[in-house]
């Protein structure tokens, strides 16, 4: 389908069409502009100086070197920022550091230059002394200030969740059956293709404007603004093409950086556009990470196969700064007993500082590395008791009406269970013998030359999991998208402006809000425009994150454009209207026992995988895949398709590949050379995205977010593949070669 005919097609035929996305020609052509191509000749260059070292003191800085070097504009320190602190949700980090620095990727200095190749030479001449500290890089011990603080005027725990329904101390001596295991996850690089760029420069009406990409316009605002100590109005952030995020633009890395030295050089009298591109290892240890977890859980259940409790103790690495690592963690805990209806739970996590990169937000938010651990117990729970795991999911899984562990009755439109079924309908269709493992070992229970294979060291096994994982902003926070709506003509509505600033970071959200929009308006696709890049020009939808835009913005579109028309047809030309959508509240868990209302709304995930594995060498490979999801109401069904196929690209890299080294405070893997990322060669070519949609009463027609949900259930149901295929667990995440053939051996 052309983009022409796109344009034209039917307001009647818009919602859930598969129509293909307007700035896809500009992407493969290379027009489109991302922060990159921003730059321009004559533009000022940024060098960001890094500390290098996990954890020291600051003893001097000496500029002069640098100083003195023919092009070289000035020198940024710590004394030069009005307020030097910022973060998303605690700003405990500075911009840039003056007195300790505590990751190698903490920012000492800027250099401003006229050319970038004079700004990499002259950084090299800025000279920090340093006094070298305890660097605290384990997790456990930090959990006990030892060897020391990272913050000093802080504990190193940064929080403890407490999740504690029933009593499972009784359900543990009344249960026929007992599982134990420990589980471990590592760090993960978001690795989006464009790397943290922007421009930033004063306009003529003196405001400040940053051109970037990120994730949340407004609160990228907001940041800058309190960095500054300017007012927010004069503060603008605008998006270039985004290309990629996942999480990791939620946090600063570039916006603030670019925004303090426009500003500053602005306030002397220099009014030269600055501009910023950092190298792929910049990247890597300049931007937060997905957490690493340490696990132990402990589940029983029945004869019957009721699974009768569940506890768990999570700790994670928060590293140096505080980014979203309580509400990760907030996260975590609550699936820690994964999409299952257990009386008696006892979830403790805990995040600490360490002298390691900061982890924050990455696509599922905690839920994969707690459904890693929840759903390979459910599998062991299965071969305990000699139940077939299918059938132990299907006696357990949530239903309409059931509690959560924080006591509070699950948000209506619970489709956990129609998901699952639809998941082990689909395994029926890879034949018999296949539908999934009843506590066997797979030993090729094929013909492996079916595969192409030669050997019969090749085994395979088959693997099945359930996931579930919030829509949008939780426990308390006051969530909230707003829109505006402008309507156009002289008898009838011919045309339509929508304002929301909804980050594009590649999910097709923009594509989806003109879809939303057109068909309530009755008006083609060509007739509506979307103004939604620039934080004075469109109003706060939050964050691209949450698997929230679908549902949140897409409401708040929805339901503008509907009190636009109502105007329209009070004779009001044009029509205007502003609507604010608000879900239902929810609330913060008690200190105590986690009682609350944690989410308004959930979104459910099953996943089944086939995989062979080699026993000489240990490599697994995965050979098909089933995902099955329930979105609601798909509003564009092949970019539904593409997301569910883009998540399953990064969690085979989690479960198989992303081995993210660090080695006393250093990150080992800063670049794609040794850290290794899935390639087309990796995926298997059976790939089944599933989609069902079973209305949300509160998205937009039904629909409901569904983004991060193929990152969820996929590493367990890939572990229990291969214990299928060879018999042995595999507990620590990423599942490499080494490991493998380590616990075959042990076997």
């Amino acid at each position: 389908m052309s983009a022409q005919s796109v344009l034209r097609t039917p307001h009647s035929a818009l919602l859930g069409a598969s129509l293909p996305r307007p700035d896809a020609l500009g992407k493969v052509t290379g027009a489109a502009r991302y922060p990159g191509d921003l730059i321009r000749a004559g533009m000022l260059h940024i060098k960001v100086i890094f500390s290098g070292r996990p954890h020291a003191r600051i003893l001097s800085i000496d500029t002069s070197a640098a100083l003195a070097m023919p092009g070289v504009v000035t020198v940024l320190t710590a004394a030069d920022v009005p307020f030097n602190a910022f973060g998303l949700i605690d700003a405990d980090q500075p911009v840039l550091c003056g007195d300790v620095v505590r990751f190698e990727g903490d920012k000492v200095a800027l250099l401003i230059a006229e050319s970038a190749e004079v700004a990499e030479a002259a950084a090299k001449m800025v000279k920090v002394v340093y006094e070298d500290l305890p660097a605290i890089l384990d997790t456990e011990a930090a959990l006990h200030d030892s060897p020391g603080r990272v913050h000093a005027d802080l504990p190193n725990l940064m929080m403890h969740v407490p999740i504690h329904r029933g009593d499972v101390d009784a359900a543990f001596a009344e249960a026929d059956v007992i599982v134990e295991e420990d589980f471990s996850t590592v760090w993960q690089e978001h690795a989006y293709l464009q790397p943290e760029a922007g421009i930033s420069y004063v306009d003529e009406q003196g405001r400040l404007v940053v051109e970037t990409a990120g994730q949340w316009l407004h609160e990228d605002r907001r940041q800058i603004a309190a960095m500054l100590k300017l007012p927010e109005e004069q503060v603008v952030i605008r998006y270039a093409t985004i290309g990629g995020a996942f999480g990791g633009r939620e946090d600063l890395s570039v916006q603030h950086v670019l925004g303090l030295a426009a500003w500053t050089l602005h306030q002397r009298g220099d009014r030269r556009t600055v501009s910023l591109v950092w190298e792929r290892h910049e990247s890597i240890i300049g931007h937060h990470k997905r957490h690493p977890y340490r696990i132990h859980a402990k589940w029983a259940a029945k004869k019957d196969g009721t699974i009768v409790a569940a506890q768990t103790r999570l700790l994670a690495d928060g590293g140096a700064y505080a980014s979203t690592s309580v509400e990760v963690l907030k996260a975590a805990t609550l699936f820690a007993s994964g999409t299952y209806r257990i009386e008696n739970v006892k979830s403790d996590g805990y995040v600490v500082y360490t002298n390691h990169v900061p982890s924050g937000a990455f696509r599922g938010f905690g839920a994969p590395q707690a459904q890693f651990a929840a759903e390979v117990m459910v599998t062991k729970l299965a071969h305990a008791l000699k139940i077939d795991p299918v059938e132990l999911r299907r006696r357990n899984l949530y239903r309409e009406g059931d509690y959560e562990p924080t006591r509070n009755v699950l948000p209506k439109g619970v489709s956990a269970l129609p998901v699952f079924e639809r998941c082990v309908e689909e395994m029926g269709r890879w034949g018999d013998g296949e539908k999934g493992s009843r506590g066997e070992r797979g030993q090729g229970r094929i013909d492996v030359t079916q595969l192409g294979l030669r050997t019969t060291h090749l085994k395979r096994g088959i693997g099945i999991a359930a996931g579930i994982k919030n829509l949008g902003y939780s426990f308390g926070f006051p969530e909230q998208a707003t829109a505006t709506v402008e309507l156009f003509g002289a008898v009838n509505v011919e045309s339509a402006n929508v304002r929301v600033g909804v980050a594009e970071v590649g999910q097709g959200t923009h594509l989806a809000m003109r879809q939303i929009a057109a068909y309530e308006l009755g008006l083609p696709l060509a007739a509506v425009k979307m103004i939604t890049d620039d934080s004075s020009e469109a109003p706060n939808a939050g964050s691209a994150s949450a698997s929230r835009l679908t549902l949140m913005a897409g409401r708040a579109v929805q339901d503008a454009a509907r009190a636009a028309l109502a105007r329209w047809r009070d004779e009001e030309r044009p029509a205007r209207a502003t609507f604010q959508y608000r879900p239902p509240a929810t609330t913060r868990l008690d200190p105590t026992t986690g009682e609350g209302t944690p989410n308004y709304a959930y979104g459910y995930a099953a996943q089944a995988v086939e995989v062979a594995v080699d026993t000489l060498t240990g490599q697994v490979e995965v050979l098909k895949i089933i995902s099955v999801h329930d979105v609601g109401k798909a509003i564009n069904k092949q970019q539904v398709e593409a997301q569910i196929e883009g998540a399953l690209a990064q969690a085979v890299g989690y479960a198989l590949l992303e081995n993210f080294q660090v080695r006393n405070g250093k990150v080992m893997t800063p670049y794609f050379s040794n850290y290794l990322l899935p390639t087309v060669l990796d995926m298997p070519t059976d790939v089944r995205p599933i989609i069902m949609e079973l209305a949300d009463p509160l998205g937009p027609s039904g629909a409901r977010g569904m983004a991060e949900m193929p990152m969820v259930p996929f590493a367990a149901a890939v572990s229990s593949a291969i214990h299928d295929a060879v018999g042995v667990w595999i507990t620590d995440q990423p599942f490499t070669p080494e490991r493998v053939l380590k616990a075959m051996r042990r076997k």
